[in-house]
């Protein structure tokens, strides 16, 4: 007699894995349809992209980490969401590019003379120390990936240029010049915009600071004193929280000079607008944008973190963020997704060879024969006074410049 055949185990089903959803929180700077879509075709990734203004994506970054996967926002901003632990090391041996990645993250500028700058230099927030802590000693893991970055200053409307202000001695001074009284614009976050305003009351000789990176309480009520002042003097004529407001009120003749990010600047050459991006005397005020990876993000989702990252500084990114007058941080991989023309206007400083397009790739945004106000990129990047920064007393700033808001 036969004993009974033991019943074969059942077949386990197999399960299909989908791809992987990656949640990005970010601002307008990054964040645009054409990188998510093509992110998308080349990682084989789903992508939702939250576009928040400067503030709340800082707000989110450091409150809701759970809700996101990377947070690609700027460098100064690590002094928020590291703290709060809402961002996880990121391992150098995972970026494929690291080694392509320039001299300006990782040391603080891009040739051993140029000027530090005040303020929140991404090196001094770049790397991961035994303790914990973040500092510019090199280690195996950093706190964000760096990746787009450039300077800022203002624009203003050469038509609308008053007499007697010299267009080859450009200074931030201009924007508290009583001759562009009542066309004066700022921008309204406290971070950047109190920066802006410090720039000029520092070069209009108004008030004095010690370190434009790290203003004391005394100095910031004598920054914020004079601004009410001027504001109640009808001296500002708007304050912007993105840059299709600012191109539009520059666009419509309510503003003639105001504080001016690249992209509106583009826009604005695009319509025809007669407006010059100025390249103080006084040097620019820097920032640079990378990514970081929740504090939450492990197993696949990991690996498609890392992978969107490397994506990030691969090349063709780059190209897109040059169109918009963003620099990145592996230019050398960029390059050859720019055409020669695009390159030389772009990064060489160099008068446009054609028209140009913008970051979608088609239409014409820069004119043939334009220069680049600044220079080249090596010159541009080498005039930093100050860069974006998380001040010490940055809670009481924020509660004065609301008080020069309202006022």
């Amino acid at each position: 007699m036969h004993e009974a055949a033991s019943p074969k185990p059942l077949a386990m089903p197999y399960v299909q894995r989908g791809p992987v959803t990656l949640r990005v929180l970010g601002t307008s700077v990054t964040l645009l349809e054409i990188i998510r879509k093509r992110a998308r075709e080349d990682l084989g990734l789903r992508l939702t992209f939250e576009v928040l203004d400067g503030v709340a994506a800082q707000q989110a970054g450091v409150l809701t980490p759970d809700s996101f996967d990377i947070y690609d926002q700027w460098f100064h901003n690590v002094d928020f969401v590291w703290p709060a632990n809402a961002i996880q090391p990121i391992q150098v041996d995972r970026i494929k590019h690291w080694d392509m990645i320039n001299d300006l993250p990782k040391t603080g500028r891009l040739t051993p003379h140029a000027p530090l700058g005040a303020g929140s230099n991404p090196v001094k927030l770049l790397y991961v120390q035994p303790d914990g802590s973040y500092g510019s000693r090199p280690s195996g893991h950093i706190t964000m990936l760096p990746v787009s970055h450039n300077v800022d200053s203002f624009g203003y409307r050469t038509d609308m240029l008053p007499k007697g202000l010299d267009i080859n001695k450009e200074s931030w001074s201009w924007l508290l010049d009583k001759r562009w009284k009542g066309m004066v614009s700022l921008q309204n976050d406290s971070a950047i915009g109190a920066i802006d305003a410090a720039l000029a009351a520092k070069a209009a000789g108004l008030v004095e600071f010690e370190d434009l990176g790290n203003l004391s309480l005394a100095e910031i009520d004598s920054l914020i004193d004079c601004l009410i002042n001027l504001k109640r003097q009808q001296h500002f004529r708007a304050f912007w929280s993105n840059q299709d407001q600012a191109s539009s009120d520059m666009v419509r003749g309510r503003v003639g000079i105001e504080s001016l990010w690249s992209p509106a600047m583009t826009d604005l050459k695009k319509r025809n607008i007669k407006v010059r991006m100025a390249a103080p005397t006084e040097g620019y005020r820097a920032w640079y944008g990378g990514m970081s990876i929740s504090r939450h993000v492990k197993g696949r989702t990991l690996d498609a973190a890392y992978d969107y990252l490397n994506w990030w500084i691969s090349g063709w990114p780059g190209a897109v963020m040059a169109r918009q007058g963003y620099y990145i941080s592996t230019p050398e991989l960029t390059r050859p997704h720019l055409s020669a023309a695009e390159w030389d206007f772009w990064y060489g400083g160099k008068p446009a060879a054609k028209n140009l397009p913008g970051p979608d790739g088609t239409s014409d945004m820069i004119h043939q024969g334009e220069i680049r106000d600044g220079g080249d990129y090596q010159t541009r990047m080498s005039r930093i006074a100050v860069w974006n920064t998380v001040m010490d007393e940055h809670n009481y700033l924020v509660r004065r410049w609301n008080d020069f808001m309202s006022a």
